[in-house]
């Protein structure tokens, strides 16, 4: 599925056709815009580059800064100054925006560096960035896993150059900008130079060769060149007394002369950026094509591990470039850590756990295992090292900015790595971090009143409990698991008796019916307090407008009684933003399997097309994309309870490889169905489990243990287009709360 990826899916504002049927009843609250960017990525590689504008919120991009309705434009053209390093994908406000190292060519003076000129014949695929800019330069762009290379073809031109700026960071918008506290940058002949800025306490070094024969290499200070100087060191840099600084390779250039400029970043100085260029571009020059093809290896092996049958070319453009978007973040960089010397990964730019822990972990375990240990260690050491497990990680010390969303995340993907059987992390000590980190932030007060205000987070901190006590359980610690285990049962308290819904309550983008419906330990219970299956089930289908006329999305600049109104609507976000996203699952724990497949078919079908418009939302870190992958596969994982709930998938046939085995999801009676066509009064037919078998064994339930998963496998669903009577008796497990007993010997 390589060759179906199209990068600039999701990089400008959602353009998909009107949607019809239930999709039409959805109300988005959050910015219609994917926020992805297209530039040149390796799989969870520590480097990315793009065109750099100072565009909200990638660098990319013509848009400003959104928090709802269609992004205003702060540019009418597609533009650069450059091209930068360390993109976001897909997230919206986190405040700190990378973008370091602005690597410019130029055949204007110095005086013009920070001028923007249009791009044109934009091209990208992964690993690889291209476009040309209105000077006539054409620039290409690719990353390996440390080290970026680009490569720029000039016309010809008397006196060319390409100007390095390191002064560079964040963004053109209001707070936006990231100023270094200290640097130096050092000039040292024949085509090399190193530097590294400290931004946000955090030491970011660079190594870099240019293939420049002939031209003249120099320093220079607030845009004026220092003839024979070797070295700038800055000692300490405020907003009042930054001016840019950097070094420029010059000369004469001949019609279609290229040069090369090679970089190896580390965050653990000078000399490990030298070695991570040498171990990825070798000694050879040039090494633009073996880095890109190297990186194309990468993603070829990354995205092979999964393959579909079947499907139209647009839905499968679509699912491969949402596979991709599921493999860019996090950033895991091996013995790369700026805070603790020794060896082992350092995962950064993990924005933010509350979008990726229900959907992109659990992706990474099934095809990418080995990362997805990397980031569990890493977020042990943060927590070791930080005082506690953060809910969203930066390149920077103390870099949770993310806990009003939400709290203790990390134990349900710690929770799924041991029942999966992982190695590699000292679980005894793994469960230590998890117990205390339960007691700070907002569960110091869930450990003392078991209510937590903003609701959501007494959610949150019950389900925290649940997955620590299994640890603890499995690890025979039977009066910690108890204990746990009593207070996660306290997410009762959230909830109003007489409602069946949570309690009114301030709430992180979204209202209580965005977050009543998730997936909670003890369903069971929880579909009790809505008064059984048929009151849980007449609230979920009132809150996926079943019956309801179509609403009008947000536009630009909503006003606030507009939002107000679509609030009120009490509606399914439609993929537009995370908090709801596991929501169409909820049928299943009332016996109404054919209700998710109705919700899942029309997401899939009016929320997601091609073309860069083609996301509903903001893609943050993959989130988004792996809900998509997921729900394409027919699987969705139920994250913290080694769980998988099956519903029909989207391609008749699909094969993942987990680990060194496969797990093949057939169909039969599949019936092919485009998405985003306009001009119908109604969905397509959805299609319905009728039966189902799990290696050749029937299977009644419409779920799978997560182990089932991993140990390969072959799922075959029978699909027809009614509902069936499949699943409705059989429901997943749900967890209440029973003491251990003790040892018979004691």
């Amino acid at each position: 599925m390589l060759d179906n990826v199209d990068p600039f899916i999701g990089t400008a504002a959602t353009d998909l056709p009107r949607a019809h049927g239930l999709a039409a009843t959805w109300w988005w609250p959050k910015p219609q815009v994917g926020n992805t960017h297209p530039g040149a990525t390796s799989p969870f590689g520590m480097v990315s580059a793009c065109a750099y504008s100072g565009a909200y919120p990638t660098g990319y991009g013509r848009y400003a800064k959104n928090t709802e309705g269609v992004p205003e434009e702060m540019f009418e053209r597609t533009q650069a100054s450059g091209f930068t390093h360390f993109q976001q994908s897909g997230t919206g406000a986190i405040r700190k925006y990378y973008n370091y190292v602005r690597v410019t060519p130029m055949v204007q003076p110095l005086d013009d560096l920070g001028q923007s000129w249009a791009l044109h014949d934009e091209r990208a695929e992964p690993g690889y960035y291209a476009a040309n800019l209105d000077t006539g330069v054409r620039s290409e762009i690719t990353v390996g896993e440390k080290v970026a290379v680009h490569r720029y073809t000039f016309p010809d031109h008397h006196s060319a150059r390409v100007v390095l700026d390191l002064s560079c960071g964040g963004l053109a918008i209001d707070l936006g900008r990231t100023v270094p506290l200290r640097a130096q940058v050092e000039s040292m002949g024949h085509g090399c130079a190193q530097g590294t800025v400290v931004m946000e306490g955090v030491p970011l070094s660079v190594y870099i060769e240019a293939d420049t024969p002939g031209w003249r290499q120099m320093l220079w200070y607030d845009r004026r060149l220092i003839p024979g100087g070797t070295r700038l060191d800055f000692d300490s840099i405020r907003h009042t007394t930054l001016r840019p600084f950097g070094l420029l390779f010059m000369g004469s250039a001949r019609a279609g002369q290229t040069i090369e400029v090679r970089m190896g970043f580390s965050l653990r100085g000078c000399e490990q950026a030298k070695e991570n260029l040498r171990r990825e571009c070798g000694t050879a020059e040039p090494a633009f094509e073996k880095v890109r093809s190297g990186t194309r290896a990468r993603w070829g092996d990354h995205i092979g591990r999964v393959k579909v049958e079947g499907g139209t070319p647009a839905r499968r453009t679509v699912m491969a470039t949402a596979l991709y978007h599921s493999l860019i973040k996090p950033c895991v960089a091996d013995d790369e850590s700026p805070f603790w010397p020794n060896s082992g990964p350092y995962a950064f730019d993990i924005c933010t756990m509350w979008d990726i822990y229900k959907t992109q972990i659990p992706l990474l375990q099934a095809i990418a295992p080995d990362r997805a240990m990397d980031l569990l260690e890493s977020l042990i050491r943060v927590c070791e090292e930080e005082g506690n497990f953060p809910i969203g990680y930066r390149m920077a010390r103390g870099a949770d900015r993310f806990f009003r969303q939400a709290s203790a995340l990390a134990h349900t993907a710690i929770a799924d790595a041991h029942a999966l059987g992982r190695n590699g992390i000292d679980w005894g000590w793994a469960l230590v971090h998890m117990a205390d980190d339960l007691r700070r932030m907002y569960g110091e007060d869930f450990f003392e009143h078991g209510l937590v205000h903003p609701i959501t987070h007494t959610l949150d901190l019950a389900y925290a409990h649940h997955c620590t006590a299994k640890l603890a359980r499995a690890l025979n610690d039977r009066r910690l698991a108890d204990d746990l285990e009593r207070r996660s049962h306290q997410w009762v308290n959230a909830f109003e008796p007489t409602t069946g819904l949570l309690r009114d309550s301030e709430f992180y983008e979204g209202g209580k019916w965005n977050y009543s419906f998730r997936l909670l330990h003890d369903m069971a219970a929880r579909i009790e307090l809505s008064g059984g299956d048929k009151g849980f089930i007449d609230q979920l289908d009132r809150f996926f407008g079943y019956g309801a006329e179509p609403v009008k999305q947000p536009g630009v600049g909503p006003q606030p009684a507009e939002m107000a109104l679509g609030y009120a609507l009490n509606r399914f976000e439609g993929l537009n933003n995370e908090p709801d996203m596991e929501a169409p699952w909820a049928y299943h724990y009332a016996g109404r399997p054919d209700r998710t497949a109705e919700i899942v078919h029309s997401t899939l079908t009016w929320q997601f097309g091609t073309g860069p418009g083609g996301l509903p939302g903001n893609d943050d870190s993959g989130g988004l994309s792996s809900w998509y992958v997921w729900a394409s596969l027919g699987l969705f994982p139920v994250a913290g309870q080694n769980l998988f709930l099956v519903n029909a998938p989207a391609f008749e046939r699909a094969t993942m490889r987990v680990g060194d085995e496969e797990f093949i999801i057939e169909t039969s009676g599949h019936r092919e169905t485009p998405i985003g066509v306009d001009g119908l009064d109604h969905d397509p037919p959805a299609q319905y489990v009728q039966s189902a078998t799990l290696n050749g064994k029937p299977l009644h339930a419409g779920h799978l243990a997560a182990t089932d998963v991993h140990r390969g496998g072959r799922l075959h669903l029978k699909l027809g287009p009614e509902p069936s009577t499949w699943a409705h008796g059989i429901r997943p497990p749900s967890h209440s709360f029973t003491l251990s007993k003790p040892p018979a010997n004691t």
